[in-house]
């Protein structure tokens, strides 16, 4: 799971979520004294109104972090927690129109005096509208699209084959001595003075450079998708914002470039990328 993917609108979402679980213990109505209820004295408000949104919410941000979210009954996690933030949402509006549908009997001692509509009800409303339009807007709205987090910078790639002096396993420029007399060397270590494999031999000509090409590390400021290299249409995979990609190769304006499950292709769309 990569929370790095969450996006801005991702970021509203768990916002709404955590407002609307706080709605669930206000009362629901206003008036004095400790006996008002909440959501909590109401199964059905409870579950239609207060669980739902907050089990939606839960959905969507799990759809978005995980790479390959599964399905239930057909539908991906981020559409089934889209339709239970609507649902949600749906229900509070209705509810607050009507609130006393469900407490005719708590209330049918007032004389007909119609209490208040209470803190309850009215902080669900909101969380519960502006949960469900962050779900349905993140998709369309690019600021939504954004980052949550900004990416982490990666640590500097070590050149290949290196090793730190003195390492284990690191041979110094002197042989290690026991008792005073010199360590034989390891058969197949080189001597001093004769060339390390794959260097070339005095006389010879240095191997030509590689193309002028430098991998680096980038990030996508968009989901983007990842074409194959053989120049499928259907896409591989999907770069997230947030998660360092490392580019390999440069063909026109494309980059190859390779995910952390070792998977290459082309990224078509390299507008507005951040090199790392």
């Amino acid at each position: 799971m990569n929370i790095r993917s969450l996006t801005r609108g991702d970021g509203v979402v768990i916002g709404a979520a955590v407002l609307l679980f706080i709605a669930s213990f206000l009362a629901t109505f206003g008036g004095d004294g400790d006996d008002i209820p909440n959501a909590w004295d109401n199964l059905g408000l409870l579950m239609s109104m207060y669980v739902a949104g907050i089990a939606g919410a839960a959905l969507i941000v799990v759809a978005r972090a995980l790479p390959q979210p599964p399905k239930v009954v057909g539908l991906d996690l981020g559409q089934l927690g889209v339709a239970l933030t609507i649902f949600a949402a749906w229900t509070s509006f209705w509810t607050i129109i009507d609130p006393l549908g469900a407490f005719d009997d708590l209330f049918s001692g007032l004389g007909g005096e119609e209490p208040d509509t209470g803190a309850g009800l009215i902080l669900g409303l909101i969380a519960a509208l502006l949960l469900a339009a962050a779900a349905v807007a993140t998709p369309l709205v690019p600021a939504l699209k954004g980052a949550l987090l900004p990416p982490a910078r990666p640590a500097a790639p070590q050149p290949y084959g290196a090793q730190p002096p003195g390492g284990y396993g690191y041979p110094g420029a002197q042989q290690a001595s026991f008792g005073g007399q010199p360590q034989q060397p390891f058969p197949g270590q080189p001597q001093p003075g004769q060339p390390q494999p794959g260097q070339p031999q005095p006389g010879q000509p240095a191997p030509a450079p590689a193309a002028d090409f430098s991998p680096f590390w980038f990030a996508v400021p968009v989901p983007r998708p990842l074409f194959p290299e053989d120049g499928s249409p259907t896409p591989i995979a999907e770069l997230a914002p947030g998660t360092w990609y490392l580019a390999v190769e440069q063909r026109g304006p494309s980059l190859v470039a390779q995910t952390q499950d070792g998977r290459r292709g082309v990224l078509q769309d390299t507008s507005g990328i951040q090199r790392g």
